[in-house]
């Protein structure tokens, strides 16, 4: 065995995952095969009975069955064709102000984020559904795709979020009161990327012109008011469903998590897009999310178990705690660690690193254990729009038809301004921690 210094092998586990991450390895090995390798360098055999007994007594909670329910439920939507019949109804009424289609799509994304949960569907049906329009309606390739971003990255932090399902059983917090604290923040998001395409759209009217009316469509108020609330009322169902029941206590995540599958379901099924062969394709999908999800859990335990063990997260403790600045000086740092490896890393592994390192630090700082882990929630936006790594950019990328010719530049251009934006919300939900905390105490126990 290897005598280290905790400095040392926070050093060199730290150390690691960067440069492991950046040669190109699957994230998932790179953490498991550090904290791996380190642990049995370190601490000998008895290492694997550690890490065996932390990863089976995580990856057995009960809470955790909710990823794949809520996977399922996301994936399913996405055949449904839900969103396509919602921004059809929002079209008539938001295409003939400028910057309307883009604001369309964002109010989509909201309200899919409701029902979705799972970025990647999220993201894709947002760029099948709505950036072709813009496109061809002459808007601007940037102010489109990053709309597609913003508004798809939403799914990540409005519940039911598996990213908050994951985040709950890691800082020991109830993930029903993680749902109903991200609600307001999630919309206030919203509100600040429509009023900025607004804004936007404005100042400089070529980038999203509005659609003439003579190429609107002709109905009459009170049909694009049926029309919308049919649109919307089978999203509303499946909202109620899953999250009215948590909000009123009479079910945990986990059984909320099946109803929605079902709903889900039961509305593909409504809307004629259900078969054999979607029924397959969403069970492979929900598999192969959830097993991936898994496994970069396990690799976490792994690692997480090793740099505890080895003293390393007193380590960060002290080098966080020791900032300038206090208690806002040590959370500042937090954020910034964050929002920098959001850079490199997929959100999902940080969450499994970093989450059992700083919660006992939000803890010591004595800031609300709610409050400061949708703050970390709110900073994930960023993560998944910020290159290198940008899950959102490449889904978009990935998604959209060659013919209307986004290019990754027009994509990273577009989402630049939304990142600014989550900058502002960070800064308001500091101001006015309320808004986070509101939801959360109004809950029935």
């Amino acid at each position: 065995m290897i005598d280290l210094s905790p400095e040392l092998l926070t050093a060199i586990m730290l150390g690691g995952i960067v440069v492991g991450v950046l040669t190109g390895f699957p994230v998932g090995f790179v953490i498991g095969g550090i904290g791996l390798i380190v642990g049995y360098s370190v601490f000998g055999d008895i290492i694997g009975q550690v890490l065996y007994e932390r990863a089976i007594g995580l990856l057995i909670n009960y809470i955790l069955l909710a990823v794949p329910l809520f996977i399922f439920m996301g994936t399913m939507l996405e055949y449904s064709g839900i969103a396509g019949k919602m921004f059809d109804a929002l079209y008539v009424w938001f295409g003939s102000t400028r910057g309307g289609l883009a604001v369309t799509t964002v109010l989509i994304g909201t309200i899919v984020a409701a029902t979705v949960g799972i970025i990647a569907a999220s993201v894709t049906m947002l760029t099948l559904v709505a950036l072709p329009t813009m496109v061809k309606r002459g808007y601007s390739k940037s102010l489109a795709a990053g709309s597609v971003c913003a508004g798809g990255c939403l799914g990540i932090l409005i519940p039911p979020s598996v990213m908050l399902v994951l985040y709950g059983p890691m800082a020991n917090i109830s993930v029903g009161k993680l749902f109903f604290g991200a609600f307001i923040p999630g919309f206030m998001l919203s509100g600040l990327y429509c009023t900025y395409i607004l804004i936007h759209s404005y100042l400089q009217p070529k980038i999203a012109p509005a659609i003439p009316p003579e190429l609107m469509p002709r109905i009459s108020y009170w049909k694009k008011t049926v029309n919308l609330i049919i649109a919307v009322l089978p999203t509303g169902i499946l909202i109620v469903s899953v999250l009215g029941v948590i909000f009123m206590g009479v079910a945990p995540p986990s059984e909320a998590a099946g109803m929605g599958a079902f709903v889900a379901t039961l509305l593909t099924i409504a809307y004629g897009r259900f078969n054999f062969k979607v029924l397959k394709d969403v069970s492979l999908s929900t598999l192969r999310s959830t097993g991936f999800i898994f496994l970069l859990l396990a690799a976490a335990v792994a690692f997480i178990g090793v740099f505890v063990r080895g003293g390393g997260d007193e380590v960060v403790e002290k080098l966080i705690v020791g900032v300038p600045g206090g208690r806002w000086g040590s959370f500042a740092a937090i954020m910034f660690i964050i929002f920098i490896l959001g850079f490199i890393i997929d959100p999902l592994a940080i969450i499994f690193l970093m989450v059992p390192i700083i919660t006992p630090i939000a803890a010591t700082l004595e800031f609300n254990p709610l409050w400061f882990a949708l703050m970390v929630c709110v900073n994930f936006q960023m993560a998944f729009m910020t290159p290198p790594f940008a899950m959102a950019i490449f889904v978009v990328r990935g998604s959209v038809a060659p013919e209307l010719g986004v290019t990754m530049g027009d994509i990273i251009r577009g989402v630049i301004p939304f990142v600014f934006l989550i900058m502002i919300g960070l800064g308001l939900l500091i101001i006015f921690p309320e808004l986070i905390l509101w939801l959360p105490g109004m809950m029935i126990k």
